[in-house]
């Protein structure tokens, strides 16, 4: 025998790769949106946007999109909701931080989206952009069973948080009592 070590034989049923697997090339993205509520509806109805996933099944979102160069997360909040929603807004107060890892385009994107609490002051509802294939105004009560992810149904305990901050008290069926407008 010399003293040159033998090849460890492959195991059964796996190739043995020609080079090594490539790694994915890591990239830090940065995105912004949030929760914008109509505070002249009694509902308190929050405007949520809607995409087709991979299975063609609508999933119901918070509106958010990229954070610009040169644009804080509340701009670009703002900004975002706006073109995904058509409606205008001001900031109340931040819900929170969402991140998330996904593959896309041989990337490992890992996600930061920043989430605010907004008070609509105008614009009208629409669908016109895009990246969107539905928009809709569903009454508070009801945003947490339509979100289809449990990270942005959690950020609604600190909207009401938010909103008792604000003074608004949400009453089903009344007008919302509120010095925040």
């Amino acid at each position: 025998m010399s003293g040159t070590p033998r090849p460890t034989p492959p195991q059964a049923g796996r190739p043995v790769p020609a080079t090594p697997p490539s790694r994915l090339t890591r990239v830090d993205e940065t995105s912004a949106g949030g929760l914008i509520l109509d505070l002249n509806d009694p509902e308190l109805p929050a405007a949520l946007i809607a995409r087709h996933d991979r299975r063609g099944r609508l999933v119901w979102s918070l509106p958010k999109g990229h954070v610009e160069a040169g644009e804080t997360p509340q701009d670009a909040a703002l900004r975002e909701v706006h073109e995904e929603t058509g409606i205008l807004g001001n900031i109340a107060g931040p819900l929170g931080v969402i991140n998330f890892w996904f593959i896309a385009e041989n990337r490992r994107i890992h996600k930061t989206v920043h989430h605010f609490l907004m008070f609509a002051t105008g614009g009208e509802l629409s669908d016109d952009d895009a990246e969107v294939d539905a928009v809709e105004w569903v009454p508070l009560d009801q945003v947490s069973n339509r979100l289809a992810y449990p990270d942005e149904r959690r950020l609604l305990i600190r909207a009401h948080e938010i909103l008792a901050e604000h003074g608004v008290v949400h009453h089903a069926g009344s007008a919302p009592e509120s010095d925040a407008q």
